[in-house]
């Protein structure tokens, strides 16, 4: 059985189910408990687990993800909302000195399960400032796990894991995504976690391989459908899921498949996600390719502020359906 729910409801039914888990999680960021969380994800848990769980914090990125990390180190399981994850720059030595290496630098001995949330996109006409898109570089830190979940259910599901595992666990939501529908598994049938690190066919396909994440998912499959109904070329859906760990049997699987393929990145080419998948790619199934590897990422400019140029900067499905026929 499953039920119909938004992105941001299967996030906040995640949350919830993890504080009633364990009493070692709470929920620490600005504005997530009396106002309910900048974009409501979080609306409904103050009134239900009260101040010692769900914890407003001063607007300092730099205090409160540290704390959170000295907290985790303790035996707290935090989960810290960042109203953008643009505001990373300023809790970076944080994010990456501390929450990474704690594990490596104490022989083990002190685990650092912290979650780390929010919006990660652009598309929202809020400018270059709060446009980052930077799962590629925090992917890049050893000690860091990544994920970019594109539906309801994997919203749901990946959160779950990400609480219960011992490493910082950075969690890159789209603005976007959050009012899209999806069916989600029903609480009554169980525990719905998503591993973390374990890609997700979302179209089987037999004609070229589109590789994808976050947001990119759901254009690959709206550009999978243009492609079949207009040009009958059947395409494969690959969705990544986590970045960090990365399936990688996953995508040599769908490049061994189709023999072809097209990977969409939201993030800017240099150096971005899809250039390490590229790069796995033609190492590691290179003879199985009947033509090169093609990207669809966003422009590499700042976010463009205007909705109608910025919709162009980003991946689309035109854009991708264009990088396909291209490839004839």
């Amino acid at each position: 059985m499953s039920r119909i729910l938004t992105y941001r409801e299967a996030l906040r039914e995640g949350l919830d189910e993890e504080l009633a888990r364990d009493p070692n999680v709470v929920l620490m960021g600005e504005e997530v408990a009396q106002y309910n969380g900048a974009y409501k994800v979080t609306e409904g848990l103050w009134n239900k687990w009260g101040d010692k769980r769900i914890v407003d914090t001063p607007i300092s990125e730099a205090g409160f993800i540290g704390m959170g990390i000295g907290a985790s180190m303790l035996g707290v399981r935090p989960v810290m909302e960042l109203m953008f994850w643009s505001f990373h720059s300023v809790a970076f030595d944080q994010l990456v000195s501390n929450a990474a290496c704690v594990r490596y630098m104490s022989g083990g001995l002190c685990n650092c399960p912290i979650v780390v949330r929010g919006p990660a996109n652009g598309g929202t006409g809020v400018g270059a400032t709060h446009s980052h898109i930077p799962e590629g570089m925090f992917a890049a830190f050893p000690g860091l796990k990544v994920c970019v979940p594109a539906t309801p259910a994997d919203a749901k599901g990946l959160i779950k894991a990400a609480i219960r595992d011992n490493d910082p666990v950075y969690f890159m939501e789209n603005t976007l995504l959050y009012g899209t529908t999806g069916e989600v598994p029903d609480v009554a049938d169980g525990d719905h976690v998503v591993p973390l690190g374990v890609a997700d066919v979302k179209r089987e396909g037999s004609d070229i391989s589109l590789i994808a994440h976050g947001r990119s998912v759901i254009h690959s499959l709206a550009a999978a459908e243009i492609l079949q109904s207009e040009h009958g070329i059947n395409a494969e859906v690959l969705d990544l899921r986590s970045i960090r760990p990365l399936d990688v049997d996953a995508i040599l699987k769908t490049v061994r498949k189709t023999n072809r393929v097209v990977l969409v990145d939201e993030s800017k080419p240099f150096g971005g996600v899809s250039a390490m998948v590229a790069m796995l790619i033609q190492e590691q199934a290179f003879d199985y390719l009947d033509a090169p590897i093609k990207r669809v990422c966003s422009i590499d400019a700042p976010a463009i502020y205007s909705p109608h140029i910025e919709h162009e900067q980003l991946p689309n499905p035109r854009r991708i359906v264009e990088k396909v026929l291209g490839m004839r």
